[in-house]
């Protein structure tokens, strides 16, 4: 049995749902300072513009960690350089594409969620080490769409289902994000 960390809560939910926005909502209830941890990178002109949204969505005073891979030693990095209330992560799906992206091209869907467990578990740990803080976690629902036409999505969305359920199984709370509307469904 999985004994869930009360500290973390984690926030689902399709595209444009709202899911950042409750996430950064919350942070800002708990209090400064703030550490967002983002898992972006700019690869395009509109992924150029999706992180501009964000950033200036976001609190001036907040303190960004830009982590596209490898969250868990940044993160721990950070940690020991200043003290933060609530740590908020935007988000794990795009997060887990970049693990399965770094993987070797013909890669299977065991190897792939070994990859991307291996990092979750590295990130709980400091999660568990710092229980002290507040924890958000953010991820995008990919399952309730259509099968994808290609193996690397069919691989992403598997993958992303099974780290979702993972996650959620640590949470101490999970909402799911429905037209801006949160519903608590742990």
């Amino acid at each position: 049995m999985i004994n869930a960390m009360k500290n973390l809560t984690f926030i689902l939910g399709g595209a444009r749902s709202g899911k950042s926005a409750y996430a950064e909502k919350l942070a800002s209830a708990v209090g400064n300072p703030v550490l967002y941890i983002a898992t972006a990178e700019i690869l395009d002109e509109e992924m150029r513009r999706r992180i501009e949204h964000h950033r200036e969505r976001r609190p001036a005073n907040w303190q960004t960690l830009e982590a596209p891979r490898q969250i868990a030693s940044a993160l721990q990095l950070r940690l020991n350089e200043a003290e933060f209330k609530v740590c908020l992560l935007d988000c794990l799906s795009v997060w887990t594409s970049n693990i399965i992206l770094s993987l070797p091209e013909d890669c299977d869907e065991s190897t792939a969620w070994a990859a991307v467990q291996a990092e979750i578990d590295a990130l709980l740990d400091v999660v568990q080490n710092h229980a002290n803080l507040s924890w958000i976690f953010v991820s995008n629902e990919t399952g309730m769409g259509v099968v994808p036409a290609y193996p690397l999505g069919r691989l992403y969305r598997d993958v992303l289902g099974r780290a979702n359920q993972y996650m959620a199984a640590y949470a101490g709370s999970v909402y799911w994000m429905a037209a801006g509307i949160p519903v608590k469904i742990k």
